[in-house]
């Protein structure tokens, strides 16, 4: 009876049950991917990222491959099998190296991540590398210094002279139009008899002509005479004149710091009580080169009138109604501009006392 008791505890287990559990597990396989390829069953615990694709060829019977204890039998590609057959048959290998289909492979997801970031490297390498584009102002300087260093030295001298005579003359023509305006005023008689002139309205206007100001303004005495033929001012544009105080404060803002274009200018700053510095003030009843365009003696008074019609060919100061103030102002400005960049000239160089 011993004998047959060791026999039984120590005797080999037969073969058939490792066959039988390879067959099983082969059916179970066989089942599971015709569940696969018809849908029945997703595929949750093989992810496309780690897993490779299956093949529909099984394992043969010898393989029983095993990870994290759990049956696993993904099939390989064909030339993969090759390799662990060759493998098999001579040379020993790692567990890896045998069986290639350990290895995960590589997931899409992964690969387009690194190749965003490949090329974010690579954008970001190359941008130390880019120059910034230059400014307008960077791209005048350098145009200027290439026109300075391309540019002939022989008639350096000459070419200094001109420029220096044309920078003078632009400057003071892109000066004068932003800081020059022309005046004109309208006065009625006050005082005993009429005899003194106060001033009823001021008009004020640009470069361009455009009105900056035109306003009547009620005098601080009695008014004795209009002069309604000569000033345009009846006793209804008294009603709602502007104060002699408001409008002289109005009007020193505007011609403070400016050019003053004006004709007999003199007349209009003693109607407003203000003195203008010399250098600031230009009379086109005293500029000769004006009067030499109207073929005029150079040191002769003339009106207003007479040079409009004569260099603008136009008429104004027409009619029993009187002047206009804005009118005349514009005519005298048109004046001056004829003879602004000569007669500009000839004041830098000599330049009024005050």
């Amino acid at each position: 009876m011993s004998t047959l008791l060791l026999n039984l505890d120590f005797g080999e287990p037969p073969p058939k049950k490792a066959l039988e559990g390879n067959a099983k597990h082969r059916n179970f396989v066989k089942k599971r991917r015709l569940l696969e390829r018809r849908g029945f069953l997703s595929k949750k615990n093989q992810p496309p990222s780690k897993a490779p694709k299956l093949h529909s060829e099984p394992p043969k019977k010898g393989e029983t491959p095993m990870v994290d204890g759990t049956w696993k039998t993904p099939s390989f590609p064909k030339k993969k099998k090759t390799a662990a057959c060759s493998n098999e048959s001579g040379q020993p290998l790692d567990k890896k190296a045998a069986v290639s289909w350990l290895t995960p492979a590589p997931s899409k997801k992964a690969d387009s991540l690194a190749a965003k970031v490949d090329l974010l490297g690579e954008f970001q390498s190359a941008l130390p590398k880019i120059s910034s584009h230059p400014t307008r102002s960077q791209k005048k300087g350098f145009q200027k210094k290439s026109s300075k260093k391309n540019h002939p030295q022989k008639n350096a001298p000459q070419n200094s002279t001109q420029a220096h005579s044309e920078n003078k003359c632009s400057g003071i023509s892109q000066k004068l139009p932003q800081k020059m305006v022309a005046i004109d005023c309208e006065m009625v008689g006050t005082g005993p008899k009429g005899h003194v002139s106060s001033l009823a309205r001021c008009s004020i206007v640009n470069y361009n002509g455009d009105v900056l100001y035109d306003e009547y303004v009620l005098p601080p005495c009695h008014i004795v005479d209009y002069r309604t033929r000569w000033s345009g001012i009846r006793k209804q544009h008294m009603v709602n004149a502007t104060p002699f105080k408001i409008a002289r404060g109005q009007i020193l803002k505007i011609l403070t710091g400016k050019i003053v274009v004006g004709h007999a200018i003199h007349n209009d700053f003693k109607a407003l009580q203000y003195f203008h510095p010399k250098s600031l003030t230009r009379d086109t009843s005293h500029i000769p080169p004006l009067n030499r365009k109207a073929d005029c003696p150079e040191n002769a008074t003339m009106s207003l009138k007479h040079l409009t019609k004569k260099l603008l060919n136009r008429d104004i100061q027409v009619g029993k109604s009187g002047h206009s103030s804005v009118e005349d102002a514009q005519a005298t400005m048109e004046l001056y501009k004829l003879v602004e960049v000569e007669w500009e000239e000839h004041l830098a160089q000599n330049p009024p006392k005050d």
